[in-house]
C-alpha cells in the first residue's frame, strides 16, 4: 500500500514513526510544509523537514520534542557571548544538518534532492519531499501588547515572541506563484491513500494544500485526517491561537472542518467521542475513535492503523 502523508512538525514525526511500523517505510512519501523555513545565520533552516527527518531516522529528542537527541549548544552559547542573535535555538548537531544543506544547495541541487540526500544519509527509508522548492512564507498578523499591528514571520511569532500576541490573520506569502516540488504530484496521484498527519491545520497543513494543484490532487485520493486537537486543546504547539483566525473552532470538529474539502474520514481521540456524530452528520466524514496520545512508537502505530483502517484500501 502506497501512502502520501502531509506533514509538519513534531506531531507528524511521532505519527510517521507509527506509520512506518504499520506499513513498509519505502511505501511512504512524506510531503512536508516549508512555509516556516527561514534564513538565519546564513543558513536555510527547514524546521518541519528537519523534525520529520529526525523522527523517522530515530534521532529526535523525545523529551524536548524538537531537535536531536544528545544535542549540545556550545556554538549557540558562543554566539550569545559574542553578541549575536540567538533567539532561534540551533544545536551543534543540527548545525551540521544546516551546513550540509547549504553545501548541497550551493552545488546546484534543488531542495527536494537535498532533502532526500540528507534523509538517506541519516538512514531514512521513506521518501521526504518539501511541498515546494519555491519560497512560501507563513506570515502572522498580530496585535501587539501595546496595541500595535505587526506582520511577523511565523517563527518570529512562535519562537521569538512565544505566541503571546493576539492573532488577527494568517497568510501564505508567495503561495500563488509556488509550484509543487518534483515528485509531489506523482506521489499523491499514485498513492493508494493520503494521510493528513496530526499537525497544525493552519501553520503546517494549510500551506501544503495551498500550493497549486495539491488540494485538487488530494481531493481525488482516499484521504484521512488525524486530529491534532484533543479535548479542546492542541496536543502540541499553538493551533488554538491560529485556528480561530482561520474561522475554525478549537476542537476535533474544528480540525475536521479544516479538511472538509479534501478528506473522506477523520481520526479523533476517545476523549472527543461525543463529537463523532457531529462530524459524521455535519461534515459527511467517516470517523474512527482511539487514544491518539502518541506516548511511544507502539501508541503511534495504533493511531496510524486507525487512520489506515479508514482508507478503504
Amino acid at each position: 500500500m502506497r501512502v502520501a502523508a502531509l506533514a509538519g512538525g513534531v506531531g507528524a514525526g511521532k505519527f510517521l514513526r507509527g506509520l512506518a511500523r504499520a506499513i513498509p517505510a519505502r511505501d511512504i512519501t512524506v510531503i512536508v510544509n516549508t512555509a516556516d523555513d527561514l534564513m538565519i545565520h546564513g543558513f536555510l533552516v527547514c524546521p518541519d523537514i528537519d523534525s520529520v527527518t529526525y523522527w523517522l531516522a530515530g534521532v529526535a529528542d523525545r523529551e524536548r520534542g524538537w531537535g536531536r537527541e544528545g544535542e549540545s549548544f556550545r556554538a549557540l552559547e558562543q554566539m550569545k557571548l559574542l553578541g549575536g542573535q540567538a533567539w532561534f535555538s540551533l544545536g551543534d548537531l543540527d548545525l551540521g544538518t544546516h551546513l550540509a544543506r547549504a553545501d548541497l544547495l550551493a552545488s546546484g541541487l534543488g531542495l527536494a534532492a537535498t532533502t532526500d540526500r540528507i534523509a538517506r544519509g541519516l538512514g531514512v527509508n521513506a521518501t521526504i519531499l518539501p511541498m515546494s522548492e519555491d519560497t512560501v512564507t507563513t506570515r502572522v498578523e498580530v496585535l501587539g501588547s501595546s496595541g500595535e499591528h505587526l506582520d511577523l514571520h511565523f517563527q518570529e511569532y512562535w519562537v521569538a515572541r512565544g505566541a503571546r500576541d493576539e492573532v488577527k490573520g494568517v497568510r501564505y506569502e508567495g503561495v500563488d506563484a509556488a509550484r509543487p516540488s518534483p515528485g509531489v504530484m506523482d506521489a499523491i496521484g499514485s498513492a493508494d491513500a493520503v494521510l493528513i498527519c496530526p499537525s497544525n491545520p493552519v501553520a503546517s497543513i494549510g500551506p501544503i494544500l495551498a500550493v497549486k494543484g495539491v488540494r485538487d490532487a488530494v481531493r481525488d485520493r482516499p484521504t484521512v485526517g488525524v486530529s491534532p486537537i484533543v479535548a479542546g486543546a492542541p496536543i502540541l504547539g499553538m493551533a488554538d491561537k491560529l485556528m480561530p483566525a482561520a474561522g475554525w473552532e478549537v476542537s476535533a470538529f474544528g480540525a475536521a472542518a479544516a479538511y472538509r474539502a479534501v478528506a473522506d474520514a477523520f481520526v479523533i481521540d476517545e476523549r472527543d467521542e461525543r463529537l463523532r456524530a457531529r462530524i459524521e452528520s455535519d461534515l459527511g466524514m467517516r470517523v474512527a475513535v482511539t487514544d491518539t496520545i502518541m506516548s511511544d512508537d507502539a501508541a503511534a502505530e495504533r493511531v496510524a492503523r486507525a487512520a489506515l483502517g479508514l482508507t478503504g484500501s
